[in-house]
């Protein structure tokens, strides 16, 4: 009697106690890469080995940033870029945190209609295929920025070995492979010649980028002006004008990397660091996040039922207010602190119930609509030092624009899609748009981009991101919850199922033949609508988790080439 006495005392003890997570102990054969001192993880081997490499001549994450991020654009076009743009989040050896913004800006003859014809309808295609869809990019300026505030090697020591990749060429995987015969048709389109990229390579083959390499030389003797105010700007405006674009060399001459502060939360013991707007990510997190917190998922279980439930009536909320308030911040003022307010999310969770599902018709600001494309890449650097940078970068769509200037040697992007075309009608991924984020000349486009850093008892604990458009910010929190709640190695964490819901279409969108069939029939009894097909693939998560032993674990993403180099 008194040993049932004192087990049910200690059931009972159990349930009450949010902070005691059971104790499930990781799988070692399911870790991910181990290293003692520093790692990189990507979308591309090629890449994460230049970045370690910069790493291990003493250079600092910054240093293996700039090399990183344009041997993506050598090894991997499909999201990596010249043309493109991105987020940075920083935290460096001391703790001190930040943020770098350089998403892609609106040409300065730009215009809230111009995607639309004389009758005010939208016109297919023209925002999304081809000159006129390109934004003014800012990786070059983004990757400079860093470098001169941070960085401590010569620039030619970091990119000179990616040069040497371009020269040398890059190895085709059989997803890439996929990838260039799927989107071939597209380049035809954009395209008034053929490109390299409209060869019919197959795996194993080798790519190599001499044209490529030439700009990037140019650009190691002449710095950011060369991209912005050079022969290179001179030639990339020349073949804009002739591909019928509107970019001009002021556009590029004024383009400036900004320096932006991270949206900062707690989550039980943790601290988030996240990407603030023109990046929607860090503020649907924080708000995702702070909404689930007083729920014991860890209790309820991984991929649970409840779990499910409550996750998704979180985003369901964050998402209604997602596109309705957000912008860029130099264009609108937006409600960052309240959005992410405790006594504003208590409300927001008020009417959710664990009996039957919310209707998305229910929550507020039911206009507002997002989809955006999945072709981003991201990567995480942790250093020798103690720095850490999570970085997204994007060209929007796959290969951008699908424009590829055969002179300069890179695509460019399709980032005016992620404006508000017309306010209240869909563009190609769906995304019907507010006013917050309409047009207007050098502005900033809204993304759902979300580089984040956690840290545990203010010790730095992760680094983590993905692509995948309005997938994104899911995502990266579930990745984040796997190791806080459940327990997961970083490899464990990436390669877990994934479910998404977004508030409208009020679907929640599972990843195929990787959730409980048990689970699933019972959502659909409490009235969530499911969905499989249209989601085989959610997010491809790279992350680096700090050991307690203060070893560094990668995680790189199953879904995709991705790789985890570190020493």
């Amino acid at each position: 009697m008194k040993k049932l006495i004192f087990l049910c005392a200690l059931l009972l003890l159990q349930t009450a106690c949010k902070q005691e997570k059971p104790i499930v102990l990781a799988d070692e054969n399911k870790r991910g890469l181990i290293v003692e001192n520093a790692m990189v993880v990507t979308a591309r081997e090629e890449a994460s080995k230049i970045g370690s490499a910069i790493l291990e001549q003493g250079g600092n994450a910054f240093d293996a940033m700039v090399g990183t991020e344009l041997a993506l654009a050598v090894a991997y076009p499909y999201a990596g870029n010249l043309g493109g743009g991105g987020f940075m989040v920083y935290r460096n050896t001391i703790g001190a945190i930040g943020g770098l913004d350089y998403r892609e800006k609106a040409p300065l003859a730009s215009t809230k209609d111009m995607y639309l014809d004389e009758n005010g309808d939208f016109i297919p295609n023209k925002s999304t295929l081809g000159a006129m869809a390109v934004g003014i990019p800012g990786t070059i300026a983004g990757v400079f920025a860093v470098h001169k505030k941070f960085g401590t090697l010569p620039i030619e020591t970091i990119l000179q070995p990616v040069i040497d990749l371009a020269k040398r060429g890059v190895v085709v995987t059989y997803k890439q492979e996929e990838r260039i015969a799927k989107y071939q048709p597209a380049f035809l389109k954009a395209n008034k010649d053929s490109i390299i990229f409209n060869k019919n390579w197959k795996a194993n083959d080798t790519i190599k980028y001499p044209v490529l390499a030439n700009t990037l030389e140019r650009i190691m003797a002449n710095g950011r002006d060369e991209f912005y105010k050079g022969e290179t700007a001179e030639r990339l405006v020349r073949f804009m004008k002739d591909n019928g674009g509107i970019m001009t060399i002021d556009d590029l001459s004024k383009y400036e990397a900004q320096w932006r502060t991270p949206v900062v939360f707690e989550y039980d013991d943790l601290r988030v660091i996240s990407m603030s707007p023109p990046s929607s990510g860090g503020v649907c997190l924080a708000q995702i996040m702070k909404m689930i917190e007083p729920y014991d998922l860890s209790q309820y279980g991984h991929n649970a039922t409840k779990t499910i439930q409550v996750i998704t009536e979180a985003e369901r909320r964050a998402y209604a207010d997602r596109s309705f308030y957000l912008g860029d911040p130099d264009f609108v003022d937006i409600p960052g602190d309240k959005l992410i307010s405790d006594s504003y999310l208590e409300g927001r969770m008020s009417n959710f119930s664990f009996e039957k599902a919310t209707r998305s018709s229910d929550v507020s600001h039911g206009e507002v609509q997002i989809v955006e494309s999945n072709e981003t890449t991201h990567y995480s650097i942790i250093d020798q030092f103690g720095n850490a940078i999570s970085v997204t970068t994007t060209l929007n769509g796959a290969y951008g624009s699908k424009l590829y200037c055969s002179d300069l040697g890179f695509f460019l992007n399709n980032e005016m899609d992620d404006f508000s075309s017309k306010p209240g009608v869909p563009n190609m991924f769906g995304l019907i748009g507010a006013e917050a984020n309409s047009i207007a000349p050098e502005k900033r486009m809204l993304s759902s981009m979300t580089p984040t850093i956690v840290e545990k008892n203010g010790e730095l604990l992760m680094s983590v991101g993905t692509p995948g458009g309005s997938t994104i910010i899911t995502s990266v929190l579930q990745t984040i919850l796997n190791v806080h709640e459940f327990n997961m190695t970083m490899q464990e964490a990436v390669n877990a199922p994934r479910f998404h819901h977004q508030w409208l279409p009020d679907l929640v969108m599972f990843e195929p033949n990787s959730f409980d069939r048990k689970v699933i029939n019972s959502l659909q009894q409490l009235g969530y609508q499911t969905n499989e097909e249209n989601s085989p693939v959610i997010g491809k998560v790279d992350g680096i988790l700090v050991l307690k032993d203060g070893k560094l674990e990668g995680g790189a993403d199953r879904r995709g080439d991705d790789t985890a180099i570190g020493f």
